[in-house]
């Protein structure tokens, strides 16, 4: 207990290769940041630039792309860091700050795919009233929503984590987590409160998930018996469950290694801890890109003028 108040730096203990691999990890690092970057402000700033896509699916992809650079941005810099330190540390607040990063970018995913799942409903389903109950006050309030609501939870859970006292400074993982913090603490009767506002958490996010699923039943029945709505589902709806997709499978994978993963080689357990800030903020802003016509077609005039 005397330890827990001298406890003023995290060591990251999750990284453990040799020199000459850490400065080609740092390259493959630095590549993957900078793709990450590119393609998200590329679509970006394409649909801030061009007024014909200030529409609800073009505003909430913008939304989902500023998401996927908040939440890359918590983890790439100190990584890239940590890669030419001989020690990867973390002071306590970097930690705490971390982990609300990372948490509030997960939750903020899952909200914003939520909202662009009954976007595609009322789009499909109820084409009559998509201007108005779509309308950019209402759309606002959804963003809003996505955003300051998971970011809202995860401050509460992050200051709920902040009064434990520690009793060890190692976290083996590449980046702070809450959970990985919370199993540091020296009595586990202290984690009560914290376990009940986690259970409370998973319970808000999972009704947003069933939100996804009863938005994409309805589609599904709707664009059977309509080739224009499979059309547009195909056009539309493919990106969307592509990006869910990999959401969820990545969501599992870490899930799974956060609760099992001391079973699993720390290289298997650092690629599933990583690969959740790779793959869905790279291939989203892609799918998208190709798959929306506008978007691939004002990318690629664009292109081309450069080109020439």
């Amino acid at each position: 207990m005397d330890n827990a108040s001298q406890i003023t730096s995290f060591v990251l203990s999750g990284l453990n290769v040799m020199k000459y691999q850490q400065v080609a990890l740092f390259s493959l690092t630095f590549i993957s940041y900078c793709s990450v970057v590119v393609v998200n402000v590329a679509v970006i700033v394409t649909i801030i630039l061009d007024k014909n896509m200030h529409e609800p699916i073009y505003i909430l992809l913008c939304s989902f792309c500023m998401n996927g650079l908040y939440g890359t941005t918590g983890f790439y810099p100190k990584f890239l860091w940590d890669l030419l330190s001989a020690v990867q540390v973390i002071s306590y607040s970097g930690c705490i700050f971390q982990a609300l990063v990372m948490y509030s970018f997960v939750c903020s995913d899952l909200s914003i795919l939520a909202v662009m799942s009954y976007d595609r409903y009322v789009a499909i389903c109820r084409p009559l009233v998509y201007h108005s109950v779509m309308s950019k006050k209402i759309l606002l309030m959804f963003i809003s929503f996505s955003w300051f609501t998971p970011f809202c939870i995860s401050a509460v859970t992050m200051i709920l984590t902040s009064r434990l006292k520690l009793c060890s400074p190692y976290i083996a993982r590449l980046y702070c987590v809450n959970l990985n913090i919370v199993k540091l603490a020296c009595l586990t009767a202290e984690t009560v409160v914290n376990n009940i506002v986690s259970n409370l958490t998973v319970t808000f996010f999972l009704f947003q998930g069933f939100l996804i699923v009863w938005s994409y039943v309805f589609v599904i029945r709707t664009c059977v018996n309509s080739l224009e709505n499979r059309a547009r589902f195909m056009q539309t709806c493919v990106p969307h469950l592509t990006s869910l997709l990999f959401f969820v499978v990545t969501m599992l994978l870490d899930v799974f290694n956060l609760k099992f993963g001391s079973n699993l080689s720390l290289t298997i357990q650092n690629v599933i801890a990583i690969e959740l800030l790779i793959l869905p903020p790279i291939i989203n802003p892609l799918v998208y890109g190709f798959k929306l016509t506008k978007i691939r077609i004002r990318i690629l005039s664009v292109i081309t003028f450069k080109i020439k």
